[in-house]
């Protein structure tokens, strides 16, 4: 186990984060702050959800993948670029590239959900399908950027994507304060930790009362893990839960450091939980979430014993989700 360390590069802060931010005015959308007294009264106490599915491309990425783009000098960035994603990262990287009239490649795991591989696709990326059980995707993309001199966009260890998240949080500080809201854990939906830790930065700068918290599903918990124990953790498997957008190997180099002094302990919330999260969030507040990006929501209101404080922001991070898993969980309204 390797301890929690960081990187001898340089590191997203809150003047990055700023700068991202005026690259992104008038192209990323700004997202409300969301509530309900039904989900209020599940929770025993008041939530907010942060509504990013509701960003363009359908989640949070499209922030990161701005900033990435819009950071390269213009002769790099009109050779293209590429990026690795199961979806939501590779939407957000394939329309950011479209709208600087530039190529992308992504690459893709053949299991993704079908909708997110079309949806990349009519953004018009080059989509490459690979098997993450037999095949080597860092190895395909490095022969892929070296022949088209491709700029490669991280999912989430990189500065600029990690400062583009970190828009979602200085929106946070600006609507709580505005709200009176003064204290209150932000409850993150957590996979390398790019949203997670860009939050973080923004708050602790912006709204001190505010703490960032990771959330993930159950076996995929390596950032909860990481935290709890002071050194970098590994996930068993590469695949296997509904919660896709969020299952990664282990956290990032750049973002871990950044959790372990600013974040507060991490919740894991079972495929279940993120399944009844997602139909209440379409009950209640009328929103599309993915089990991924409803994971945040699960712990609100599933998890309360272990939030402390008497708001909770949640941001739903993502509503790119297949027709067939929307029905199973709008079918656990039933229950």
């Amino acid at each position: 186990m390797t301890e929690i360390r960081s990187p001898q590069t340089r590191s997203p802060d809150i003047k990055s984060i700023d700068a991202a931010a005026r690259r992104l005015d008038g192209h990323a959308r700004r997202t409300p702050l969301l509530t309900s007294s039904f989900l209020d009264e599940i929770a025993d106490r008041r939530v907010f959800v942060k509504a990013e599915c509701l960003q363009h491309t359908g989640s949070f990425k499209f922030r990161g993948a701005w900033a990435a783009v819009s950071g390269l000098d213009s002769d790099t960035r009109a050779h293209g670029v590429i990026a690795f994603s199961s979806g939501n990262h590779a939407q957000g990287v394939a329309l950011a590239a479209r709208m600087h009239g530039v190529p992308s490649v992504i690459i893709m795991p053949i299991d993704a959900p079908r909708i997110k591989i079309e949806n990349t696709r009519a953004l018009g990326a080059e989509v490459v399908l690979y098997d993450r059980m037999t095949e080597d995707r860092d190895a395909i993309g490095a022969e892929l950027s070296a022949a088209r001199g491709l700029s490669l966009i991280k999912p989430f260890d990189d500065v600029q994507v990690i400062s583009g998240q970190g828009t979602t949080g200085l929106e946070i500080a600006e609507q709580a304060a505005g709200l009176g809201i003064s204290q209150a854990d932000v409850l993150v939906c957590c996979g390398g930790g790019g949203l997670t830790s860009g939050i973080a930065l923004a708050l602790a700068s912006r709204a001190t009362g505010l703490r960032a918290r990771p959330v993930e599903p159950s076996g995929f918990d390596d950032v909860t893990r990481s935290l709890a124990t002071g050194t970098r953790q590994h996930n068993a498997a590469a695949a296997g839960s509904l919660c896709d957008a969020i299952v990664t190997p282990t956290p990032g180099e750049i973002t871990l450091p950044i959790m372990a002094r600013l974040c507060g302990p991490g919740i894991v919330v079972t495929d279940a939980e993120a399944m009844r999260a997602v139909a209440l969030a379409w009950s209640r507040l009328k929103i599309v979430l993915e089990p991924g990006g409803a994971v945040a929501l699960a712990a609100a209101l599933f998890h309360g014993e272990q939030i402390k404080t008497p708001d909770v922001i949640c941001v739903a991070s993502g509503g790119n989700v297949d027709p067939d898993i929307f029905a199973r969980a709008l079918a656990t309204l039933g229950d």
